[in-house]
C-alpha cells in the first residue's frame, strides 16, 4: 500500500515521504481500517516536526484522524494507532473507540466531525459551561477548530464574535453565520469587542491561537466569564497574569480533549451521539473546504502549518486512484 512517512523531523512538505509500505497488522484489541477519508489537523504538523507532545518511532505515518471502512463492511470514525496514521490507504485503530460514522455526512465530512468538535463541544460545554443568550468569541473563526466552535456556539443559542485574519477569511465566518466577524489584520479585538457588548464584554472565549489571541482576550472577557485554552497555534504560548484575572475576577480553563478519550470514554460516545443529533438536523455540518487526493497530503499539512487555509482540507486516497 502507499503511505506517507517520516523519517527525519522537519516541515511536513520535506518530511514527508509517500512511499510503498506493507499493509499494517491490527494488535491485540485492533481493527484494520480501509481509509476513506483522512482530515488534516495542527497536530500533523506537529508531529511532522517533531514537536508534538506523542512522539512515535521513526519512521512514522502522520494522520490522526480518519473515516474509515472495517473488514465487515462498517463505514466509522477513528483515531488510527501511531505510528501507522491515517495519510495511508490502510490504518489499525482501537477496536474500542470506534464510532459510527454519521450516515448524513459524507466520508470526508465524518472525517473531520471528531477531534475539532469534540474538542468544541467539551471546551464550551464541560469546560465553559456555555449558555444560551451569552457572547462567545471564537478565535481562528473560520478555522477547521474554529468553524466547529462557531457552529457548537450557534446550536447552543449563543450570540457568535468570529476572529479572522484577512477578509477571505472573514467572509467564511460571515457565511458560518457569525453575529460579528473581527479581522484583526485591519482592527483591534478588544475595542471592537467592548462596542459590539455594550462595554460588558464577552462571556466565552475560545482559544486555539494563544499568543496575541490570549492577550486580546482577557483585555474583552467580562465579568466572571470564562476563557478556554484549546491549543497554540501562533507558535507562543502565553503566561497568563493570575492577578489580572483575580482583579476581573475572571477564569481561565484548560482543554486537552485526549484526556477525556483516556479518562472518561463514555463521555466521548455520549458526546459523539450528541453531535451525531447535531449534525441529523443541520446545526453542525464540517466545513470541508477542499477534498485532496493521498498524493497532495504533505501538501495540504504544509498549508494548514502556514495558516493559509480555510475550514478542513481531507485527504481522500480514492480521488486520485490509489486505494488498492
Amino acid at each position: 500500500m502507499q503511505a506517507w512517512r517520516v523519517h527525519t523531523p522537519g516541515e511536513p512538505r520535506e518530511a514527508m515521504r509517500l512511499e510503498e509500505v506493507p499493509e499494517p497488522v491490527p494488535g491485540e484489541g485492533e481493527v484494520k481500517l480501509r481509509v476513506l477519508a483522512a482530515n488534516v489537523n495542527f497536530p500533523d504538523a506537529l508531529l511532522a516536526r517533531g514537536q508534538y507532545q506523542i512522539k512515535p518511532p521513526l519512521p512514522f505515518t502522520p494522520g490522526v484522524e480518519v473515516c474509515g471502512e472495517t473488514e465487515d463492511g462498517r463505514r466509522v470514525i477513528a483515531n488510527p494507532s501511531l505510528p501507522h496514521g491515517g495519510f495511508a490507504e490502510y490504518v489499525t485503530a482501537p477496536a474500542r473507540a470506534l464510532l459510527p460514522a454519521p450516515d448524513t455526512l459524507d466520508d470526508a465530512e465524518a472525517a473531520a466531525l471528531h477531534i475539532g468538535y469534540q474538542t468544541g463541544w467539551f471546551g464550551l460545554h464541560r469546560r465553559a459551561r456555555l449558555r444560551a443568550g451569552e457572547t462567545l468569541l471564537v478565535h481562528a473563526a473560520a478555522g477547521g477548530v474554529g468553524s466547529a466552535a462557531v457552529q457548537l456556539g450557534r446550536a447552543a443559542g449563543a450570540t457568535v464574535i468570529g476572529v479572522v485574519g484577512g477578509k477571505d477569511k472573514a467572509r467564511t465566518a460571515e457565511e458560518l453565520g457569525c453575529d460579528l466577524v473581527i479581522d484583526r489584520t485591519a482592527e483591534e479585538i478588544a475595542p471592537r469587542v467592548k462596542e459590539f457588548t455594550g462595554g460588558r464584554g464577552v462571556d466565552v472565549v475560545y482559544d486555539p491561537v494563544g499568543g496575541d489571541a490570549y492577550t486580546a482576550s482577557a483585555k474583552c472577557v467580562a465579568f466572571e466569564g470564562r476563557i478556554v485554552v484549546v491549543g497554540f497555534a501562533s507558535g507562543t504560548v502565553p503566561a497568563p497574569a493570575l492577578n489580572h484575572a483575580l482583579v476581573k475576577n475572571y477564569s481561565v480553563l484548560g482543554l486537552h480533549w485526549g484526556l477525556y478519550a483516556a479518562k472518561d470514554p463514555a463521555a466521548v460516545l455520549a458526546c459523539h451521539t450528541e453531535l451525531t443529533r447535531l449534525a441529523a438536523e443541520g446545526a453542525v455540518t464540517p466545513l470541508v473546504s477542499e477534498r485532496v487526493p493521498l498524493a497532495g497530503a504533505a501538501d495540504a499539512v504544509q498549508r494548514l502549518a502556514d495558516g493559509t487555509t480555510t475550514g478542513r482540507l481531507v485527504v481522500v486516497p480514492g480521488l486520485d486512484g490509489a486505494a488498492r
